[in-house]
């Protein structure tokens, strides 16, 4: 079987790696000798990561998806302009797709999809969640018995390394990204990691293939870290809690949530322990219950490993014969952000005076918001105080209409924090 790259950079020369150092065991579990025969690249005078010998290197990738010999296509060059085109046109042209590509198929996903099926070939992208996790396939084949209730996951690397350096160092956030960006976790432009984008585009991909909906990346809400403060990571770990970074999906009366946003999970939970730039996705069926996937999110050959298991499955024969299970996709009705239920973590900075704590509960309590736990310590000369709050189970339209009203108040000294709590049982 005859393979075209397109792009050999840090996944396409893990690829490569990968299929050279296991290529006994591929063979074995295949019966097919693979050939990465032709790579496209921007310079073909830089230097890999992997060996080129044998490769055909190309500065056209047109030329690859329009080359009768090549049997897949691997489309490993990241974007959603020239990575679509190319991507229609193999499909057009009869080869087989696969990509690490999470914001193409976030964002046009359900065309390219369609096309796949009109022209009877596959278009797979394991590797785009997840890195090395096999968490597609696990939804799809493995738990395939199950109604999925909830998909719970950190799936973005970056997030994970920042909350984590803050929670266990003391750091504050700025000073972490520029670590993460020295040692190449984060991007010059970390606005997709830190913003959630990156994971938005990632639920949307898992909600979809969990729930059988169309990709509805628009749908995600999304929140990211970098308003997390160094005094929310510690009020967070004296209540018993860690912060994470995460995107959650549920399907709530026939209805989805998909929401991307830091959220304070209890310390005893597997999830709330994951830490560095590792991922993990908790998924819960409603016959098997809580699963846990845990595993690297990204990386060369931990990548690599996920693009050649969806190239196993093509050889072998192992792919659903629909695509990815999805008999029929349908627009699922996303439920309203304001309708959503969630327990808050609400955090203010008020004038230390008697009667101020009473007033914010009692706020709280006129939108039926009662205090399961409350922390507060002064902070400095001026009589200031950070109060941290755990509320019960409430409507978020109900806790922002209430934080709203406390905002208002002459003691509050600046904006209100608040942050999901979620126990994911």
């Amino acid at each position: 079987m005859n393979i075209g790259i397109l792009g050999l950079g840090t996944v396409g020369g893990g690829v490569v790696n990968v299929l050279a150092k296991n290529q006994t065991e591929i063979a074995r579990r295949t019966g097919t000798d693979i050939q990465v025969t032709q790579a496209a690249v921007r310079d073909i005078n830089q230097s890999r990561i992997c060996p080129t010998d044998g490769i055909q290197m190309t500065q056209n990738p047109t030329e690859i998806v329009n080359d009768v010999s090549i049997d897949v296509v691997l489309e490993l060059m990241g974007g959603t302009g020239l990575a679509k085109k190319l991507v229609e046109t193999a499909l057009n042209n009869g080869k087989h797709v696969i990509t690490a590509n999470k914001a193409l198929i976030a964002t046009h996903g359900n065309e390219l999809l369609a096309l796949a099926k009109t022209n009877n070939v596959h278009l797979l992208f394991e590797a785009a969640v997840a890195g090395g996790i096999p968490i597609l396939k696990s939804l799809e084949q493995g738990l395939s018995a199950n109604q999925i209730e909830m998909v719970a996951g950190i799936i973005n690397g970056t997030g994970n390394f920042i909350l984590t350096e803050m929670r266990d160092k003391g750091r504050d956030f700025t000073d972490v990204l520029k670590e993460a960006q020295i040692l190449g976790y984060a991007e010059a432009d970390p606005t997709f990691d830190v913003e959630g984008i990156d994971a938005a585009h990632k639920l949307a991909i898992l909600a979809s293939i969990a729930f059988g909906c169309e990709l509805q990346f628009e749908q995600v809400s999304t929140i990211g870290i970098s308003e997390v403060s160094g005094e929310d990571v510690a009020f967070a770990t004296e209540l018993g809690y860690s912060i994470k970074h995460l995107g959650i999906a549920k399907k709530v009366k026939g209805q989805i949530q998909m929401r991307v946003h830091p959220t304070l999970i209890p310390k005893t939970q597997l999830l709330a322990n994951v830490d560095g730039v590792m991922n993990a996705v908790l998924i819960k069926g409603n016959a098997v219950g809580p699963t846990l996937y845990y595993g690297a999110g990204a990386g060369d050959e931990a990548t690599a490993s996920a693009v050649i298991a969806d190239l196993v499955d093509v050889i072998k024969g192992t792919v659903s014969g629909d695509i990815f299970g999805w008999k029929s996709l349908e627009a699922m009705q996303n439920q309203h952000q304001d309708e959503i239920e969630s327990v808050f973590y609400v955090r203010l900075l008020a004038t230390d005076e008697t009667g101020v704590l009473a007033d914010i509960t009692a706020i709280l309590a006129q939108h039926n918001i009662s205090v399961e736990s409350v922390v507060q310590k002064q902070i400095d000369a001026q009589n200031n105080a950070h109060i941290a709050i755990i509320t019960n189970l409430v409507k978020t339209k109900d806790i922002n209409t209430a934080v709203a009203t406390i905002q208002s108040k002459d003691f509050i000294q600046e904006a209100v924090k608040i942050i999901h709590v979620e126990t994911l049982d």
